[in-house]
């Protein structure tokens, strides 16, 4: 399928704003999803890192979806033809906590359009920024990268694993069911059917079972490094997806402090294949 790129980059600089109210329940849906046993959440507590994806997330129309269950492309983001999508990676910095009660708002951006060809075909990648702001203050500003790529090829080989790391200082075992897909799913407002819909995923996407979502991998991560060092407070946070997970097996979250004191964080599957390369920078 050829790529337009030109078209495509068009879109950069097309902008979006949106403004939502941190709210109690979410936070507390989140806490229990990732099976935490935290406070009460009330007008006040803080929002962990990576939480706030919980929020600020399109209430699209159900006639205005796709296919895959995202919204039909063209609108905010470009109209990429290819038909599998899948966060690639991110960048954070958290200049400031967010608060149950904020009313915050994010401006999102599209700073870049990048395509090229692999050995699994075309693949374009799309970068998104946001910045979010509470009383005019930058609370978090991000980069996102969503990846594009063409359907599996009949025969094609699967990419070669790269193996994790095994220097982990702490870890945890993840046993990523439906269920818990399917909660994070609607905590986010997520229709992506790759993540709860098993004969889509299997018999259109060419998976071998419903796919952990990227930021809630992401969010493990986190989430295992606060476990760990509680007292830690995250400045700075990286991460790359590598090969996807499914929930067929069980994975693990892997961290390790570094010696300039930043924290290694990795996803890594059954078979020992690194899955998510992260990297978190502490006060």
């Amino acid at each position: 399928m050829a790529v337009d790129l030109d078209h495509l980059r068009e879109w950069v600089g097309r902008g979006e704003r949106r403004v939502e109210q941190f709210c109690a329940a979410p936070i507390a849906a989140l806490s229990a999803t990732l099976d935490r046993d935290d406070p009460p959440v009330k007008p006040g507590t803080e929002v962990p890192p990576l939480w706030h994806w919980v929020a600020f997330n399109p209430a699209v129309p159900q006639g205005d979806l796709g296919p895959d269950g995202h919204p039909s492309r063209g609108g905010f983001l470009p109209p990429v033809a290819l038909p599998r999508r899948m966060w690639a990676g991110g960048r954070l910095d958290f200049a400031r906590s967010l608060r149950v009660g904020d009313s915050a708002t994010r401006t999102s951006t599209i700073a870049d359009v990048n395509a090229k060809s692999g050995r699994s075909g075309d693949l374009v990648f799309v970068t998104v920024r946001h910045e979010i702001a509470v009383h005019d203050k930058t609370a978090i500003t991000e980069e996102h990268d969503i990846v594009y790529r063409d359907a599996p090829q009949p025969g094609a080989a699967a990419p070669a694993p790269v193996a994790a790391r095994t220097d982990a200082a702490f870890e945890r075992t993840i046993v990523p069911d439906p269920v818990l897909l399917f909660r994070y799913s609607a905590l986010t407002f997520n229709g992506h059917r790759i993540h709860y819909d098993r004969s889509y995923v299997t018999e259109v996407e060419g998976y071998p079972g419903l796919v952990v979502h990227g930021p809630l991998i992401a969010t493990l991560l986190l989430d295992l490094l606060r476990r760990e060092m509680p007292t830690a407070r995250v400045r700075r946070f990286s991460f790359r997806a590598v090969s996807p997970l499914f929930d067929i097996a069980p994975f693990d979250v892997c961290g390790r402090p570094e010696s300039d004191g930043s924290v290694a964080l990795w996803a890594r599957n059954s078979a020992g294949a690194l899955a998510m390369d992260a990297r978190g920078e502490i006060d």
